[in-house]
């Protein structure tokens, strides 16, 4: 073990993809590295944000995909799509100490770019065969929780980490989406806003 972790290590990261299929249904779970800072710079500025994500994993991807051309896949750069950044509407617990301490300076007030800093998005996936005719249709039917708690031998199991943020040592703020299956498919998009 210990002779793989060195390897590992003095090679660095290293991507991974994963495919998986389940009857009419592939699964594709890709890992890579974080965007090149200069990447980042030109992603940012084509969103209009002052700044994206430390660790941003632009090309990470999860990706459910039918036989029949249609799917869903997670990926950061849609999800990023979906962060307001027109409204600065949070604020750390020491902003107005900040702020009033700093009174007397004209640029301590002056905002460059609004954006909601702490990337908080409402994205739930990006569809895949876009000039299929798909519907969504709002259903009564709900996830039977019985079924979800019944151990079934696990076939598939992964976790892909879309960008994380340390919000400037005031919280986290972290998208990752996982996906299990055994005789069904379960997908979990997990965003996580923490402020401190």
């Amino acid at each position: 073990m210990l002779d793989s972790l060195s390897a590992m290590m003095s090679h660095g990261f290293k991507s991974s993809k994963q495919d998986f299929t389940f009857g009419p249904w592939k699964v594709t779970a890709a890992r890579n590295h974080i965007m090149k800072s200069k990447d980042i710079e030109r992603l940012a500025e084509e969103m209009n944000m002052p700044s994206l994500p430390e660790m941003l994993f632009g090309d990470n991807v999860l990706r459910i995909h039918h036989a029949d051309g249609y799917g869903i896949e997670f990926n950061a750069i849609d999800a990023l799509k979906r962060v307001n950044n027109m409204e600065d509407a949070v604020k750390v617990a020491c902003a107005q100490e900040w702020q009033e301490g700093r009174a007397d300076s004209e640029h301590s007030k002056e905002v460059v770019r609004p954006y909601d800093w702490t990337y908080t998005t409402d994205y739930r996936g990006t569809l895949i065969g876009e000039d299929l005719q798909m519907e969504v249709v709002k259903t009564s039917e709900r996830i039977d929780l019985e079924k979800l708690k019944a151990r079934e031998q696990i076939m598939f199991f992964d976790e892909v980490l879309l960008f994380e943020d340390e919000l400037h040592d005031h919280g986290v703020s972290m998208i990752s989406v996982k996906i299990v299956s055994d005789y069904k498919l379960i997908i979990t998009l997990r965003i996580t806003v923490l402020k401190l």
